[in-house]
C-alpha cells in the first residue's frame, strides 16, 4: 500500500517556484499555514509515477513575494507588491513506493524536481509514524543499525543509524556543558560492546566513564605515580608508554628548547645517540632482521641510561689539539639539554613513561601492549573486553596531548602494517578532542605533533579499518582538518555563536538553517545529519544503563546538606602523591 496516498483536499499548496534543491509552496489556506511548523516534513508530487520528493520546511512567510521569498531580487517585470502566503522548503530526498522488491524506500537523492503547480502535503499523524518507520526500518541491515534514540517529530518511532557508514566514515559529537554528551557516548558504548567481537578504544580524559561496567568492556588507566611501586601491569588495566615508544620527532618536542641556540645540535645528538642505543639493544637480543631495516622511529627499546651517560660525555669532551688537550665539538653545549632530560627522568608524574617497569623494557612487550588494547572480543581471552575504556585523568596536562596521540598513532600504526586479509576494523573514541587535537592557532609545540597524528588518521584511518568518533563541547577549537573528514554529526545543545558557526559550515547547504536549533535544544536532544542517517533529524537520546560521571553538580541542593569535611584532607593526600588510586 502506497504510505503517500492524498487526496487533493490534504494539500498544504501547489509549488510556484523552484531553484535546485529549494521550492517554494504557495498556500491559499491561512489555516493550514498557521499550523505548519519550521523543520516539520513536508511531501511534494515528482514527474515521476511512483516517487515523492521529501523536504523540510525551512521559512513560513506571510505577504511577501514570490522571488523574496527564495531569496533573490524581483524580475523587471515581476510585480513587487504581490501578497502571497509561502513556505520555502529545502529537499532532502525522494520516496519510492516501491525500490526493486521492497516497499516504501526513503533515499538521499534528488533525480528529479517538483515541477510548477505541483502539489505539496505536510507528513503528519499516522502518516508522519508510518514514514519514520519506513526510515528506521531501511537504515541498513538489520544487524547493522545503531539505534541513539526517538524521533523528536514522533516519538514511537524508534531513530536508527548505520553503524556500518557511522563508523566508517567518522562521527562528530558535539555540545555545550551538560547538553548530553557523554550521555550519548555511553548510548554508543552500551550498543557496540555486547557485539560478538566488538572493537572499540575509548580515550577517557577525566575519568568519568568508570561506571560504565559489564561484559564487553574493559578499563585501563595510565599509571600514575602509585602504581611504580605497587607493581601493577595490563593484567591490571595499568598501562605504561615507555620513552623508547616515542617518536624522534615526540622526543624533541618534549626535551628540546626550540629557543635555544644549541637546538640544532642537540636534536643531531639526540638523533646519533638514540639510533646508537637502539642498534646495541638489537644487537645484544640477535634480532638481527630487525637490526638491517630499523630507523630512529621504530619501536625498538634502548637503555635511557645509557644515551644520557653518552650526552655527558659529549659534552664534557676533550680532545687532542695542537697545544694539548682542547674542548671537544659538542663541549658545554648539551648541558641544559641534560638537564632537561634527567628532570624528567625524575618528575614521577612522568613515571609512566620514564620509569616503566623492566617488563616494558622487553622487545616482546610492544605485541602484549597493542593486543591488550586493540584486539576484539573473541581475542581477549578472559578478559572479553571489545571495548577498551583508557582512564588518562592522571596524566599532566602539558603532556597529555603527546600520550593521547602516541597511543592513537600505535594503533593507528599496527593496522597499517597488518595484511589487509587478517584487518580488524578499530573504532577510536575521542573524548575531549579539543585538547589533543587542536586547530593550528591554539596548537603549541606539543599540540603541533598531537595534532599531525590526528589529522593522518582522520585522513587515512579509512582505508586500515580505524574509525574516530570526535566528541567535543568546543568544536571552534578542534582541528579544521579533522572535523572536514567526518561525515556524521550529532550536535547537542550549542550556545556559543563560535561553535554554532563550525557546525552550520558542516551542514549541506540545503540545511544550514537547521543549525538555528542548536541553542534551543532540550538536554539530550541531539540534530543528527550525515551518511548514517537517512534523514536529517532532531532524536532525543535514549538514556543509557550507566550514567557517566560527568553529571553537573547541583549546588544549592549541595550546600543544603552536610558538609565532607573529611573528604578535603584526603583530596591534599592525593594531590601530594599525585594519585586517586593511593591509599
Amino acid at each position: 500500500m502506497a504510505l503517500f496516498d492524498y487526496k487533493d483536499s490534504d494539500a498544504l499548496g501547489n509549488v510556484k517556484a523552484v531553484d535546485t534543491a529549494m521550492v517554494v509552496v504557495s498556500v491559499e489556506n491561512l489555516e493550514l499555514l498557521r499550523k505548519l511548523q519550521v523543520n516539520r516534513l513536508v511531501v511534494l508530487q515528482s514527474s515521476r509515477a511512483g516517487q515523492h520528493l521529501v523536504g523540510i520546511v525551512q521559512k513560513i512567510i506571510r505577504d511577501t513575494t514570490i522571488a523574496n521569498a527564495l531569496g533573490t531580487e524581483p524580475e523587471a517585470d515581476q510585480p513587487k507588491n504581490v501578497e502571497q502566503n509561502t513556505v520555502r522548503i529545502a529537499l532532502i530526498g525522494t520516496f519510492f513506493d516501491r525500490l526493486g522488491q521492497r516497499e516504501n524506500v526513503f533515499r538521499r537523492t534528488l533525480e528529479t524536481v517538483p515541477e510548477i503547480d505541483a502539489r505539496c502535503f505536510p507528513i503528519e499523524g499516522d502518516r508522519l509514524t508510518a514514514f519514520m518507520r519506513a526510515i528506521s526500518s531501511h537504515t541498513g541491515e538489520d544487524d547493522h543499525r545503531l539505534s541513539l534514540g526517538t524521533y523528536t517529530l514522533d516519538e514511537n518511532a524508534e531513530a536508527y543509524l548505520d553503524a556500518n557508514r557511522f563508523f566508517q566514515r567518522h562521527a562528530v559529537i558535539v555540545g555545550s556543558t551538560g547538553s548530553g554528551k557523554s550521555w550519548t557516548t555511553a548510548r554508543l558504548l552500551e550498543q557496540v560492546a555486547p557485539l560478538a567481537n566488538a572493537n572499540a578504544v575509548l580515550f577517557d580524559i577525566h575519568g568519568e566513564y568508570s561506571p560504565l561496567q559489564g561484559d564487553g568492556i574493559r578499563h585501563f588507566r595510565i599509571a600514575g605515580p602509585a602504581d611504580l611501586e605497587a607493581g601493577s601491569g595490563l593484567d591490571e588495566g595499568v598501562v605504561y608508554l615507555p620513552y623508547w615508544l616515542l617518536a624522534y620527532e615526540d622526543m624533541t618536542t618534549m626535551l628540546i628548547d626550540r629557543s635555544d641556540q644549541n637546538a640544532p645540535n642537540q636534536a643531531m645528538i639526540l638523533s646519533r645517540t638514540v639510533t646508537a642505543a637502539k642498534r646495541a639493544f638489537l644487537a645484544a637480543g640477535n634480532h638481527n632482521d630487525v637490526l638491517a631495516n630499523f630507523t630512529i622511529d621504530s619501536p625498538v627499546p634502548y637503555d635511557m641510561q645509557q644515551a644520557l651517560k653518552e650526552l655527558k660525555r659529549l659534552d664534557a669532551e676533550m680532545v687532542p689539539g695542537t697545544r694539548g688537550e682542547k674542548q671537544g665539538e659538542f663541549h658545554g653545549r648539551l648541558s641544559r639539554f641534560i638537564a632537561r632530560l634527567e628532570n624528567k627522568l625524575t618528575d614521577r608524574r612522568l613515571g609512566f613513561m620514564m620509569a616503566a617497569p623492566e617488563e616494558a623494557q622487553q622487545f616482546e612487550w610492544l605485541a602484549k601492549l597493542a593486543k591488550s588494547l586493540m584486539a576484539g572480543t573473541r581475542d581477549q581471552g578472559d578478559k572479553k573486553g571489545g571495548v577498551k575504556i583508557i582512564d588518562f585523568s592522571e596524566v599532566p596536562s602539558d603532556v597529555l596531548p603527546l600520550v593521547v596521540s602516541r597511543i592513537a598513532s600505535l594503533i593507528f600504526s599496527v593496522q597499517q602494517w597488518t595484511r589487509k586479509s587478517q584487518r580488524h576494523p578499530i573504532a577510536l573514541l575521542c573524548d575531549e578532542a579539543h585538547l589533543y587535537m587542536p586547530s593550528r592557532n591554539d596548537a603549541g609545540s606539543v599540540g603541533d605533533a598531537a595534532l599531525r597524528y590526528f589529522e593522518r588518521i582522520a585522513k587515512e584511518g579509512r582505508k586500515y579499518g580505524v574509525g574516530m568518533v570526535v566528541i567535543s563541547q568546543r568544536p571552534s577549537e578542534v582541528s579544521r582538518t579533522v572535523l572536514s573528514q567526518c561525515n556524521n554529526f550529532v550536535a547537542l545543545r550549542l550556545t556559543n555563536a563560535d561553535d554554532q558557526s563550525v557546525v552550520q559550515r558542516m551542514l549541506p547547504d540545503s540545511l544550514g538553517g537547521f543549525a538555528d536549533l542548536l541553542p534551543v535544544l532540550d538536554t539530550g536532544e541531539a540534530l543528527v545529519v550525515g551518511d548514517a542517517s537517512l534523514l536529517p533529524s532532531r532524536i532525543r537520546i535514549t538514556e543509557p544503563k550507566a550514567h557517566p560521571d560527568s553529571g553537573t553538580i547541583n549546588f544549592w541542593d549541595e550546600w543544603e546538606r552536610d558538609a565532607q569535611r573529611e573528604a578535603i584532607a584526603s583530596s591534599v593526600a592525593a594531590w601530594r602523591k599525585q594519585s586517586q588510586t593511593a591509599k
